[in-house]
């Protein structure tokens, strides 16, 4: 248990410096996100006695598997639903994001909603399991929805956006690219009628 845990730290570390690298604009955190990407990386090859650079060891074409991001549907006691305006687009969409290496959906959507609304929130149900690829440029995509019931827990949301609002259902904002109008509509019909949508 012990090396597992020590193991999964590494890869986690790992993965903030890649995020790191991928996001940052700044000269300084990208030399940081660089070092600490190369000091990980040494530490599993030292720890699984194996060599990274060996062909086809953790590349994605060995087994290339889909991304998952989670989403939430959350209302108030008007029946209005929660949208985020994001800083980038200015355009709004349902609170959620990409599950990071070992972090549940659970885990993951909580954490979501808080950062990018500042609202606490438990989830209630699973709403629907929505293939996204479509809709994406490409990468291959998993969106798991929840329909999330607001708790007590309120703090400033993140710098990702801008505000968080709840709207009528037949007055809905401008949608940012990261939810097609269709698939948020299929949502909202299966929170509605209870069901729960598979793909």
């Amino acid at each position: 248990m012990k090396n597992k845990k020590y193991y999964e730290y590494l890869l986690k570390i790992q993965a903030i410096a890649k995020i790191g690298l991928l996001h940052s604009s700044d000269p300084y955190a990208l030399i940081n996100y660089k070092e600490i990407n190369d000091l990980s990386k040494k530490m599993l090859e030292e720890f699984m006695e194996i060599d990274f650079n060996r062909p086809n060891y953790f590349a994605r074409d060995v087994y290339p598997t889909p991304n998952i991001s989670v989403r939430a549907l959350v209302f108030n006691n008007k029946g209005h639903l929660l949208f985020v305006q994001e800083a980038d687009s200015k355009k709004y969409s349902l609170p959620g994001g990409w599950v990071d290496l070992y972090q549940s959906p659970k885990e993951a959507i909580i954490e979501e909603v808080l950062d990018e609304a500042g609202i606490g929130v438990e989830i209630e149900r699973l709403i629907g399991v929505l293939d996204h690829t479509n809709f994406t440029s490409g990468t291959p995509e998993f969106v798991l929805a929840f329909l999330c019931i607001p708790t007590n827990v309120k703090q400033k949301h993140g710098h990702e956006t801008i505000s968080a609002s709840y709207f009528p259902l037949d007055k809905l904002p401008p949608l940012s690219h990261k939810m097609h109008p269709s698939e948020l509509q299929r949502l909202i019909e299966a929170t509605i009628k209870k069901e729960v949508i598979y793909e």
